[in-house]
């Protein structure tokens, strides 16, 4: 089981995989990579920006601490003067500790500098490498848009291409259906030529060869018929009219003639 769940895994990450090469559009990705660049860019700009933001705030600590601890030198002084040694002591202690804290102060803002000179140095070389690679991503952008003609140019030019593989075809089926439609027209021309074909206007409705032969044969027993028949009656005609017939007729002229004697 263990086989066949990484074998199906394997199968999915090779379909998937396929359809996002399928998918991916180079000039899209170069775009977005110089994006994701930028926004670094941006965001190391920004850090700069915090950096000196915390030092200005740090310096300006310092401002007020000097200010201070040239207020408590004076205090002390004034209280040394007028004999108050303990005032003048507290405000000497206090001058200590700010002291202390400006010299705590002067270290973060080092520090500070430090690393908004490492930010910046960072910031530089960033720029220059997305620079470079915005040049690069154009070059390379260009190159694939020439390529990507070239091919479809080629395609079209070979008929390799899909659409023009489909059309292929297209013209190809048009071309089969005209050789058979010819071929079946001149086959058509054969037969009829042979008398293969009889006029359906000679045919009754309903009626194929069969009840034309049965219909031709039926006629020409009934004329066949009426041909006996007529033979028949000119026969008995015929013996009606003999001998008997002509003395009849001899009989009824002699008297006519000893008339006339």
């Amino acid at each position: 089981m263990a086989g066949l769940t990484g074998r199906m895994s394997t199968v999915v990450k090779a379909k998937v995989s396929k359809l996002l090469d399928r998918a991916e559009d180079p000039a899209e990705t170069l775009d977005y990579s110089y994006q994701r660049q930028v926004e670094q860019l941006q965001n190391v700009k920004k850090g700069i920006a915090d950096v000196v933001t915390a030092k200005k705030r740090l310096q300006m600590q310092e401002s007020t601490l000097k200010q201070q601890l040239v207020k408590l030198d004076t205090q002390a002084r004034q209280a040394l003067s007028a004999g108050q040694e303990d005032l003048a002591k507290a405000a000497l202690e206090r001058k200590n500790v700010a002291q202390t804290e400006l010299q705590s102060l002067d270290t973060q803002v080092a520090e500070l500098e430090d690393q908004q000179q490492k930010l910046t140095d960072s910031e530089q070389k960033l720029r220059t490498k997305i620079e470079a690679f915005r040049t690069k991503k154009e070059v390379i952008k260009a190159q694939y848009s020439a390529a990507e003609a070239q091919v479809r140019i080629s395609e079209a030019a070979t008929g390799v291409g899909e659409q023009m593989a489909d059309v292929g075809l297209a013209m190809q089926r048009a071309v089969d259906k005209t050789e058979n439609m010819r071929a079946r027209a001149d086959a058509v021309q054969e037969l009829e030529a042979a008398g293969a074909f009889e006029d359906v206007t000679q045919l009754g409705p309903g009626e194929d060869d069969i009840d034309r032969q049965l219909k031709a044969l039926s006629s020409s027993s009934a004329v066949d018929d009426e041909l006996a028949k007529m033979k028949a009656e000119v026969g008995q005609g015929g013996a009606a009219s003999g001998p008997g017939q002509l003395g009849a007729g001899g009989g009824e002229a002699a008297p006519s003639g000893e008339q006339g004697a």
